[in-house]
């Protein structure tokens, strides 16, 4: 796997993300995602434009910080169940996985030369539903289950492959086993609930120590995302082990509303309340340098993140 100090986003600097693309396209954009798959917008010239404008309005902001970002590639769904449900062969999906990687190092080429670092991570979900998963893996269940489509991503050239809303970890350990089979840098996001648990019912904590027991702390880092602050905030727990991994949060905008939602509503949290959140986050949390948005968030979350916390990093 290649040195962990190639990742630029493993120093102390603040990196931003984008928030949350399938919220944004869906909600504001009136884009169409069966699924919520964003993935297919890769093969029309229409979906690259659309994707194209989500990713440099991010790009843009984070300039005018000063601040690197982490732009993850639409291919949260782009795996074998998932394409599947939506007509893809195994040959299809890995052209779309490639497809997406391709675009956003092109868009890195064309807009990010002598600026801010732009970190192109290929991105994959969970295998079924973050929330509330109908089945339930075996680390090795999942290695075979995400190895091709991390090969496809590794082959067009990520700088990482992410793993976002990912809610066991016997699936994270396949996921990171898959990644060092394909020599490429890889991250988990775990999701929480509202008791600050894995979907699974364990202590986030215990999850972070069980993933790193067993995959030799292969991972470059841990995260937490789809879930509100305030969940993330309840999952927070005195442990050293466990929470110096934590570097990143992609979180959502707003509570559940009744449960079953998953706060996806652009209009359902203030961004500057929002912001100041992320900076209750940060005192808790000394590794967090990496913050960004998952449902429900836009432009305007992440520019109000990167307005309240610069000054933590500037101090």
């Amino acid at each position: 796997m290649p040195a962990s100090v190639a990742l630029p986003q493993l120093g102390s600097a603040l990196f931003l993300t984008d928030g949350g693309l399938e919220t944004t396209l869906i909600e504001r954009d009136g884009i169409e995602l069966p699924d919520f798959a964003a993935f297919p917008l890769v093969q029309s010239s229409s979906g690259l434009a659309a994707l194209e404008a989500y990713f440099l309005s991010y790009i843009t902001l984070a300039q005018r910080h000063g601040l690197g970002i982490v732009l993850e590639t639409p291919t949260w769904r782009a795996s074998t169940d998932w394409g599947r449900r939506l007509g893809y062969s195994s040959a299809a999906l890995r052209t779309a996985n490639m497809a997406a990687v391709i675009h956003l190092l092109a868009l890195r080429e064309a807009h990010g030369e002598g600026e801010t670092p732009i970190v192109v991570s290929g991105n994959l979900g969970p295998r079924s539903d973050g929330y509330s998963p109908t089945s339930v893996m075996t680390a090795a269940e999942s290695q075979a289950y995400h190895s091709e489509q991390i090969r496809a991503l590794a082959d067009a050239g990520a700088d990482l492959v992410t793993a976002l809303t990912i809610a066991h970890v016997d699936e994270a350990i396949g996921i990171v086993r898959a990644a060092v089979e394909h020599e490429i840098e890889v991250v988990i996001s775990f999701t929480v609930d509202a008791a600050g648990r894995l979907p699974s019912g364990q202590l986030l904590e215990q999850a972070i120590v069980s993933l790193d027991e067993a995959t030799r702390s292969a991972a470059a880092y841990v995260m937490v995302n789809c879930a509100h602050p305030l969940q993330i905030m309840q999952s927070i727990t005195p442990n050293p082990q466990a929470f110096s991994r934590l570097r990143g949060v992609r979180a959502n905008a707003a509570l559940p509303s009744d449960g079953d939602g998953d706060g996806t509503s652009p209009e359902s949290s203030d961004p500057a309340d929002f912001a100041l959140r992320y900076r209750e986050l940060a005192a808790a949390l000394p590794a967090l340098t990496i913050m960004g948005g998952c449902c429900g968030t836009d432009e305007r979350h992440i520019e109000a993140i990167a307005t309240a916390c610069v000054p933590l990093f500037t101090a």
